[in-house]
């Protein structure tokens, strides 16, 4: 059973240089990504295997793998697209007055998502998210690859701060790899998922 597959990058390993080395995205692609994508596809073969021999007792495990895992694969199949190489400059349009809307202006914004990405205690991700029941931007922190953000959020703008994605470039200063970011920032890409995000809450049946 092969749900999940590795995606083929938009870029070049060493399109997004000098702020992130092609040998980290070479290493950060192709090992530590296509772990995940392994990760969930065992997961899923393991269920299987388990309800066909109706020995349901790892189910519990399972679950966690697979959240875990399928976590991964789509926290980094976004992450990569958040990106681009020939500068960020700063947001436009829609999703710029929306930014200013939510968090008063692009600079609060920055500051925002900086400090939740600084501040993650162990592993994990910065997240601006569309919430489709305050019908707004909020910015979470991701820990790991599954946890602590809201049920029903989509994300728009992700960074990875796990140590595999700086560490050869940084080392132990998050800091300026935060900063390098917003050199990098794909914006057109964060304003077609935030009209994706706020069109399809639209169409939802939700309950507030």
């Amino acid at each position: 059973m092969v749900a999940y597959s590795l995606p083929e990058l938009p870029y070049d390993y060493s399109a997004l240089e000098p702020h992130i080395s092609a040998r980290i995205m070479e290493l950060h692609h192709s090992k530590h990504h296509q772990a995940y994508v392994d990760g969930a596809n065992g997961a899923l073969a393991a269920m299987a295997e388990a309800r066909e021999s109706g020995q349901l007792g790892a189910i519990n495990k399972l679950e966690k793998d697979l959240a875990f895992h399928l976590g991964g694969h789509v926290n980094h199949s976004i992450f990569w697209t958040n990106l681009q190489g020939h500068g960020a400059a700063t947001p436009e349009g829609e999703i710029a007055s929306a930014i200013d809307e939510y968090f008063g202006s692009y600079e609060g914004f920055q500051a925002h998502f900086t400090a939740a990405a600084m501040g993650i205690q162990g592993s994990g991700w910065a997240v601006c998210s569309w919430d489709p029941i305050g019908k707004q931007l909020i910015i979470q922190q991701l820990f790991d690859q599954q946890a602590n953000t809201a049920q029903g959020t989509t994300p728009v703008l992700q960074l990875d701060m796990w140590e595999h994605a700086f560490y050869l470039d940084y080392q132990n200063v998050k800091g300026d790899y935060v900063k390098a970011f917003w050199n990098i920032v794909n914006w057109e890409n964060v304003a077609a998922r935030f009209d994706a995000a706020r069109e399809s809450s639209g169409n939802a049946m939700l309950v507030s």
